[in-house]
């Protein structure tokens, strides 16, 4: 097969014999193009229709994501309900403590001035331009130290009012305070009288109570019994260690109810109105002794 191609500016005809060799070679180079420019566009409009398909159709990849997604925030909201809840714990400790420590202010007696349980600490600053939002976790973990920092402070009041009203009741249970009998009267006082068995001028070192005989001899602090027996001058003696350098003794007893080592409070028998030892009737020789040394009974007793 020839083909005829007509020059207009030269005039003439070529011919191309399409069975050359050549020629053909050349045909098919040019199909083989064609046909690749065809097969390069089918794939291009491929690629995007599996790219719109993809968006209308998750692929299982996708759907994993989502799924793991979905278990995190579920994971999130978990522990953001735990911290919730310990915040609600503690915060019901706090209003406990703050109870707590009311009443023992009143029981105390010490100024809500220096332990206000009623009001939290005065606080400040400017105010919040951002919008009101749920919890999260940062926010919350955050409340929880503040409360729990809340805690402590209380914690440390309650620590220091309790040794306050520990030290303040020791004092008083340590401090030598009332009459040794509950019936009876002051038959002889402290310091310089006359002696009742040779009628010489000498010093009484304590207190004489006169007191029906069998009555109970009772400790006016609490402390540690040191003596319960015989003493020369005494008769029967009680002697009791109060700490912080007081003493007390009570002398003539019938008999003793303590023994040496005994720990005894306030107001407890400790032995029987008698008269033992150097006396002349039923009475109770007391003693306070402070550092050694024997005080007047009149500023712990009374009148």
């Amino acid at each position: 097969m020839n083909v005829i191609f007509f020059s207009r500016r030269e005039g003439r005809a070529r011919h191309l014999n399409l069975a050359h060799p050549l020629a053909l070679s050349m045909m098919t180079i040019l199909g083989l193009g064609m046909l690749a420019g065809v097969f390069s566009l089918g794939m291009r409009v491929g690629e995007h229709s599996s790219a719109r398909m993809s968006l209308l159709n998750p692929s299982a990849s996708l759907r994993e994501e989502e799924a793991e997604v979905a278990s995190l925030k579920s994971q999130l909201q978990d522990r953001v309900d735990a911290l919730s809840m310990r915040l609600g714990v503690i915060n019901a400790h706090v209003i406990r403590l703050n109870a707590l420590g009311k009443r023992l202010t009143q029981m105390a007696n010490i100024s809500s001035h220096e332990f206000d349980f009623d009001n939290d600490p005065p606080l400040g600053g400017s105010e919040s331009d951002g919008i009101g939002r749920g919890a999260q976790v940062p926010v919350v973990s955050s409340m929880i130290n503040d409360l729990n920092r809340r805690v402590d402070a209380r914690s440390a009041q309650l620590s220091e009012l309790e040794n306050v009203i520990l030290g303040r009741q020791l004092s008083q249970e340590i401090k030598p305070s009332g009459r040794p009998v509950r019936d009876g009267y002051i038959s002889s006082y402290f310091g310089e009288r006359m002696d009742p068995f040779n009628g010489e001028e000498a010093f009484h070192k304590g207190m004489d109570f006169a007191s029906d005989a069998g009555t109970d001899v009772l400790a006016v602090a609490s402390g540690i019994v040191t003596w319960a027996g015989p003493r020369e001058g005494y008769g029967n003696l009680i002697e009791i260690n109060h700490g912080n350098g007081y003493v007390t003794r009570y002398g003539h007893a019938a008999r003793t109810l303590v023994a040496v080592g005994d720990e005894v409070e306030r107001g407890q028998a400790v032995a029987v109105v008698g008269s033992t030892g150097r006396s002349t009737g039923p009475h109770v020789h007391f003693e306070v002794v402070k550092d050694g040394r024997q005080i007047d009974p009149m500023a712990y007793v009374g009148h």
